[in-house]
């Protein structure tokens, strides 16, 4: 079986379904990932992008934004890089915080690690 890594036009055309034979072809490539015959990489840059081009592009709210791709990224036949960031970025995200500043916040408290920042506002997130 290939590795295939996802780009995030693929992710988009599934999450947003606005161009049918691109949607049908995404929908197809997870189906099979889900039946074991391919196996999908997904790159954290991937839902960060998609995120971005969701809210600036799509002007999809905040919720939903978080909502699609906290599902996404939680689906076990997918391989998710970092994804136990990816799923607690989240709660971030709802909140108000950016994609990058979010995906900290979860990347300290899942490494029980620390932040080195200036933004007075992150740093007592």
């Amino acid at each position: 079986m290939t590795n295939s890594i996802l780009d995030t036009n693929v992710l988009l055309r599934f999450l947003v379904k606005d161009n049918s034979a691109q949607y049908n072809l995404a929908k197809q490539w997870f189906k099979e990932a889900e039946d074991g015959k391919r196996k999908i990489i997904v790159a954290p840059l991937v839902v960060a992008e998609a995120c971005y081009v969701l809210a600036s592009f799509y002007e999809q709210s905040r919720e939903r934004i978080a909502d699609m791709l906290e599902v996404f990224v939680s689906q076990r036949w997918l391989q998710v890089e970092e994804r136990d960031i990816l799923l607690g970025l989240w709660q971030y995200y709802r909140k108000g915080l950016h994609f990058v500043d979010s995906y900290l916040r979860a990347w300290v408290e899942l490494r029980d690690g620390n932040m080195l920042t200036f933004d007075k506002a992150l740093a007592k997130s």
